[in-house]
């Protein structure tokens, strides 16, 4: 099952029509390779004209896994699951960063899972980030960088996760936080 908006994009962002890209993984025998082998070839069968073709070589190969069955929405290549939401903030990156550490201040849980250790948090010149280590081995990282017009973007993943049910009981959980920055 392949989310048809994901399609769409990749539709757009590579010129080429989602089905014209199944046809082609299709007939190169992408359905027994890797995630790795068939990102590969989608880079290789990606037009030149296209703009970040790796990243577009890395979102075809995930739709066409998931239609091809090789894996769910949700699901790594790794076969754990990720889930990641993201919201825009009217502050700066910096702001968004105090703005997020404020409201998680003291907090020792998350959704009933306590924290394993402490929370870290670096930067780079262009991002901020905050880390955070669960007890049930699963990882949250919040990424935040610049956007224009002083916005700043603040995307949350969840990685390690179970199961795709496992992305439905955080997906409220961590929208909830996000919106109160």
């Amino acid at each position: 099952m392949v989310n048809a908006s994901n399609t769409s994009a990749i539709s757009t962002g590579t010129g080429r029509a989602w089905e014209e890209w199944v046809e082609l993984l299709e007939r190169s025998g992408a359905r027994d390779l890797t995630h790795t082998d068939i990102a590969r070839l989608a880079l290789e069968l990606m037009p030149e004209s296209v703009e970040r073709r790796e990243w577009w070589a890395q979102g075809t190969a995930v739709a066409f896994e998931q239609h091809a069955g090789l894996r769910v929405p949700g699901q790594t290549c790794d076969g754990d699951f990720q889930l990641s939401t993201t919201r825009t903030v009217r502050r700066d990156k910096d702001e968004a960063l105090r703005a997020w550490l404020e409201l998680v201040e003291g907090r020792d849980e998350f959704g009933g899972v306590p924290l394993d250790g402490g929370a870290s948090t670096s930067g780079t010149e262009k991002w901020r980030y905050w880390r955070a280590p669960l007890s049930d081995g699963t990882r949250v990282s919040v990424n935040i960088t610049d956007k224009t017009e002083g916005k700043a973007s603040v995307g949350l993943v969840h990685s390690r996760l179970d199961s795709a049910s496992a992305i439905e009981y955080w997906r409220p959980v961590w929208k909830g936080l996000l919106a109160q920055i």
